[in-house]
C-alpha cells in the first residue's frame, strides 16, 4: 500500500506525528492481521480486547492519601509496562493496531496484600501481566494484563469492582 493510501486510512480521531512507517518496520504483523481483516471483510466481528488493571484504593485514601493524579500515574505505568512487555504477542498486537478501539477496565485492589495476591495468582495460572512497583518505596501500586478477550482472564478478576 502506498504512503498516500495509508494516510488515507488513518482515523481523525488519532494523528501520527511525523512519517508513516515504510515496509517492514511494523513489528508481528502477519497471519493475526489477515485474519481480523478477512473477518471483518466477511462480516464477523473480530474478538474484542481489553486491558485490564487493578489499582489500589488504599493509596487515595488516609494514611497514604495519594493525590488523583499519582494513582493515575502508577495506572499509566502499569499499562505501558505490560504493553510493551508483550508487544510482540498476537493480542498485543491486534490491541494497538486500531488504536480508537482500546477498551481498558481498571478495578480496585482494597490494599497491597490483595493485590500481591492477584499478581501470585496471575503468575500460577500463565496470565500475562506487570505488577508496577513505586520506586525508590518499592511499593506495588498496580496490576495490569496485556491485552486479554474477556473470557479468558474474567474468572481471576470477578472479585474485583470498578475503580472509584
Amino acid at each position: 500500500m502506498s504512503q498516500r493510501a495509508l494516510r488515507s486510512h488513518r482515523t481523525k480521531t488519532w494523528q501520527r506525528s511525523g512519517p508513516l512507517p515504510g515496509p517492514g518496520m511494523h513489528r508481528g504483523v502477519g497471519p493475526i492481521f489477515l485474519l481480523g481483516r478477512n473477518m471483518a471483510a466477511s462480516g464477523a466481528e473480530p474478538q474484542i480486547l481489553v486491558q485490564y488493571l487493578v489499582l489500589r484504593k488504599d493509596l487515595s485514601q488516609t494514611p497514604f492519601s495519594w493525590p488523583a493524579g499519582a494513582l493515575v500515574a502508577q495506572a499509566c505505568h502499569a499499562a505501558t509496562a505490560a504493553l510493551h512487555i508483550h508487544r510482540d504477542h498476537p493480542h498485543t498486537v491486534a490491541y494497538l493496531r486500531e488504536l480508537g478501539r482500546m477498551r481498558k477496565v481498571v478495578l480496585e485492589a482494597p490494599d497491597e496484600t490483595t493485590l500481591k495476591l492477584l499478581a501470585e495468582t496471575l503468575q500460577q495460572k500463565n496470565i500475562d501481566h506487570m505488577l508496577w512497583l513505586e520506586q525508590p518505596e518499592n511499593i506495588a501500586t498496580c496490576v495490569a494484563l496485556r491485552p486479554y478477550p474477556k473470557e479468558e482472564v474474567n474468572q481471576y478478576l470477578k472479585k474485583f469492582r470498578l475503580f472509584k
